[in-house]
């Protein structure tokens, strides 16, 4: 099984040889050996390939999607030199490459291309609205909250700065307008649109949205609101749910490694530094085994004080933090820290009684 995304499509410069290629940056193989670690690692190896054009409309047009056509506007000896290039790249040790989502994926290649084969320079007249990295993520992701909410805990502060113009058309949508607009520059100062024409093939099926109720930040909400309420009911009864802390800081501590793992240990982009690792890291294991041993409580006290402390910074500091993060992640830092505040409280009533 394969994976694919945006495409390249060029036809070869001799018409005599009828054929309408489609060459595809886009592909990766599911089947390679650890493939789920390597990608969670960055270690993602994509791949060109070639193959009908009339085999890729179908496919697309089968899910929903409409295809649009730039047709580039190149002189015979700038065809022939992109052909060549692909031929190139197409060859069995050259048509593996690095994946990198923002710098070097299946739309940022076919550009390189263009702008290295063709005679002179291609002037950009695109002037996008600067976005920063997230905001161009979370409005692809708009329909799907919950992979919103993952990007926004995995993707760290570097998400968060502008991108240049170029920089943009990492994404199919944006390269597309880019080159729309584009023109050749010859040594000469002769000009030229790189895009001499462009056809657009609808499609008759109906894109579906995503309509999602359950959304992260109503989930958080929900958890927030049960753990006050439970933290109020042990007040009143004078009771201690262990069980419950101990599960809370072990699945916050797992997901803590994730976090963990992508900011310092993967080679995707722009996951480091990640500020989210205040309220959720590795450390926050350590609550079950210490709750549970006699001798680890004057290390659980200290692990509250610290967490509660880390937590206030984020919620008195939020708007000064350099980086966006997701609103549901509010109700969650609050859940954290309200069972560390009850633990402080709880030491210290045990003290004054003591007394």
């Amino acid at each position: 099984m394969r994976g694919k995304c945006s495409p390249f499509m060029v036809m070869p410069p001799c018409e005599a040889n009828k054929l309408d290629i489609v060459f595809n940056y886009g592909i990766f193989n599911f089947s390679q050996p650890h493939f789920i670690y390597r990608f969670a690692k960055g270690e993602t190896d994509y791949m060109l390939a070639a193959y009908r054009y009339s085999d890729y409309v179908i496919e697309y047009q089968m899910r929903g999607s409409s295809v649009t056509e730039q047709v580039l506007d190149l002189s015979h000896e700038e065809a022939m030199r992109i052909w060549n290039a692909l031929q190139k790249n197409y060859e069995p040790q050259n048509r593996t490459y690095r994946y990198n989502f923002f710098f070097d994926n299946c739309a940022t290649r076919p550009i390189r291309l263009i702008e290295e084969n063709v005679t002179g320079n291609v002037s950009y007249r695109w002037t996008p609205p600067k976005k920063t990295f997230r905001e161009m993520i979370n409005y692809c992701t708009r329909n799907h909250p919950w992979l919103t909410f993952g990007c926004d805990l995995a993707l760290g502060s570097p998400t968060d700065r502008l991108a240049t113009a170029h920089e943009m058309m990492f994404l199919p949508e944006y390269m597309k307008e880019a080159v729309s607009t584009a023109r050749i520059v010859d040594e000469e100062g002769n000009v030229r649109p790189l895009v001499k024409d462009t056809v657009i093939l609808p499609s008759d099926a109906d894109e579906e949205l995503n309509h999602v109720w359950m959304t992260p930040l109503l989930c958080a909400f929900i958890v927030c609101v049960m753990t006050l309420s439970l933290t109020a009911c042990e007040y009143h009864g004078k009771f201690y749910c262990k069980w419950f802390d101990g599960l809370l800081f072990t699945l916050a501590g797992l997901a803590g490694c994730i976090l963990f793992f992508l900011s310092f240990l993967s080679e995707h982009p722009c996951t480091c530094p990640n500020w989210n690792l205040l309220w959720l890291h590795p450390l926050q294991l350590c609550v079950l085994p210490l709750t549970l041993v006699k001798k680890g409580r004057k290390a659980v006290f200290y692990y509250h004080f610290i967490n509660f402390a880390a937590v206030m910074v984020i919620l008195l500091g939020w708007k000064f933090i350099p980086q966006q993060m997701n609103n549901a992640v509010i109700p969650l830092i609050i859940t954290l820290g309200s069972r560390s505040a009850s633990c402080l409280f709880r030491v210290f009533q045990q003290e004054k009684q003591l007394k």
